[in-house]
């Protein structure tokens, strides 16, 4: 299978403007929802959706630069945490050359418009109020269980916080979310990304994204959020000069994007980017969105390095799945024997980088038979077998937080054993990874086959099987399906885009 296919061709210029209003007012409000826990009990995870307390969203107050037609303008922004409290409407402005004319039959000739326009942001956030008060009353009724009828599949059981809530978020997702994908740019560094390498989750969601009708719409005044296409691993391959470590064009190249549709759409502005997602798989996502002080602080970045002590904010960022799909497909990879058939107790495979992977194979490499712990595995060995013949997959992060090892062992049914610091996992708004993962601490590496062979064979076959239930929410599919990768990332979007109101300030503005 070759790389996702180019399907944009339009040039990307940076257009002159036909009409600059006066400085626009931007202010981006925030969520209508009571701090109800996702969950029932009791966890105080920063990553859980309702959850979070104030010290976890935090305080966001900003004074970049505007992008677009107002770039040279500092303003004030206001405090951007995504608290619960709603801010004060603010009254409407009249831009000075958009003043109100009175025609000849004595009716406002710019009512019927300014109405109309009104009416579009008005009637999306009365959706979106809806579809919160809705999600709140399935949290509220204490309900794991969801009585909401499905055909494909009903969430059920500990892998999720709260399966009833997950369900009706999922279904009301369905039902009205819409996302505006901006037509401008070539690929290879927009509209396209790799699909057959370790950044291929960057690449597939692009791919379905251009391709599918599911949730797109080619309508901005219709869409709940704006994706900004381009991809950081093209940009890498195709900018970058090799050991250079210089980013400059990488980062140039994101301003300019944003830039370019700030200058030729009223949305950017309007939001501060709130209403905006980026995504990236590379390893330089984080420090790309750094070049746009508005995109790193206030729009959703979609993130497979979500380092939580480099940024990372999971009240509005979201962890992406790192996958490493050399071929492009998942066909022979999912899937593996009962715990029964399972001779190896632990197994891991990986180059030495980071600080953990050192103490990891300092102790365990060539030390047990138990645990097959190998820096370069050997030719005649199969790294897919192994992992499908081992009860525990080692996962420890690298020099970035994120591992590809954790959903190649969810694919083997191999239950995965997370060592990192401060990785915010993929979808842990909706699942509960202690439920089907073992987590050791960088200081119990030591300790490491004490800690799984204290784990009974039938704590083992539990989590076994929950690992072989959460195995259809990290397949990759095409086209997509119902609750696979492609539909959790954008349901990621969806619960984050939820977290935030957004008021039209310059009601001219067209």
């Amino acid at each position: 299978m070759k790389d996702c296919p180019s399907f944009y061709s339009s040039s990307l210029c940076l257009p002159v403007l036909v009409i600059l209003v006066p400085l626009v007012l931007v202010s981006a409000a925030v969520v209508v929802l009571d701090h109800t826990p996702f969950s029932s009990s009791s966890s105080s995870s920063s990553s859980r959706w309702f959850g979070l307390s104030s010290e976890d969203r935090g305080s966001m107050e900003l004074r970049p630069r505007l992008m677009g037609p107002h770039k040279d303008a500092l303003v004030d922004s206001p405090s951007f945490n995504r608290s619960f409290s709603p801010i004060k409407q603010p009254e409407a402005i009249v831009a000075p050359d958009k003043e109100m004319k009175v025609a000849e039959d004595g009716k406002d000739e710019g009512t019927e418009t300014t109405e109309k326009r009104l009416s579009r942001i008005e009637k999306l956030e009365a959706g979106l109020a809806r579809c919160r008060a809705s999600i709140r009353e399935a949290a509220m009724s204490g309900n794991h269980t969801s009585p909401l009828s499905d055909p494909d599949y009903v969430p059920t059981g500990p892998i999720y916080h709260n399966a009833h809530v997950f369900h009706r978020s999922y279904l009301e997702m369905e039902r009205v979310f819409k996302i505006f994908v901006y037509p401008e740019g070539e690929p290879p560094l927009f509209h396209d990304g790799p699909c057959k390498s370790i950044y291929s989750t960057e690449g597939r969601f692009i791919h379905e994204m251009e391709l599918g009708d599911r949730f797109r719409t080619m309508d901005p005044h219709e869409a709940h959020v704006y994706f900004l296409p381009f991809s950081v691993a093209m940009m890498v391959s195709f900018l970058y000069k090799p050991n250079s470590l210089d980013t400059t064009e990488i980062k140039r190249t994101a301003v300019d994007y944003v830039d370019t549709v700030a200058r030729k759409y009223p949305f950017w502005n309007r939001s501060l980017g709130a209403d905006h997602f980026m995504l990236s798989c590379h390893d330089w996502g984080p420090i790309t969105s750094e070049a746009i002080p508005y995109l790193y602080n206030n729009s959703i970045r979609v993130l497979c390095n979500a380092n939580s002590s480099e940024g990372f904010n999971p009240s509005k960022d979201a962890s992406l799945p790192e996958i490493n799909l050399k071929t492009g497909r998942t066909e022979g990879l999912i899937g593996g024997p009962s715990a029964s058939k399972r001779s190896i107790l632990g197994f891991f495979a990986g180059g030495l980088h980071g600080p953990i992977r050192p103490v990891l194979l300092e102790h365990w490499k060539d030390k047990d038979q138990d645990l097959q712990i190998y820096e370069y595995l050997p030719r005649h060995v199969s790294y897919e077998k192994m992992m499908k013949s081992s009860k525990f997959c080692i996962c420890p992060s690298g020099y970035e937080v994120a591992s590809p090892r954790i959903v190649e062992a969810i694919y083997a049914a191999c239950v995965p054993v997370i060592i990192s610091e401060s990785y915010v996992l993929p979808f842990s708004d909706v699942l509960d990874w202690s439920s089907f993962t073992v987590s050791v601490r960088v200081k119990e590496i030591p300790n490491l086959k004490k800690i799984l062979m204290g784990i009974s064979q039938s704590q083992y076959i539990r989590l076994q099987r929950r690992v072989k239930q959460v195995q259809r929410h990290f397949e990759v599919s095409s086209p997509p399906k119902r609750y696979d990768l492609f539909n959790m990332i954008v349901h990621s979007v969806w619960l984050r885009r939820l977290n935030v109101r957004v008021q039209e300030l310059d009601k001219y503005v067209t």
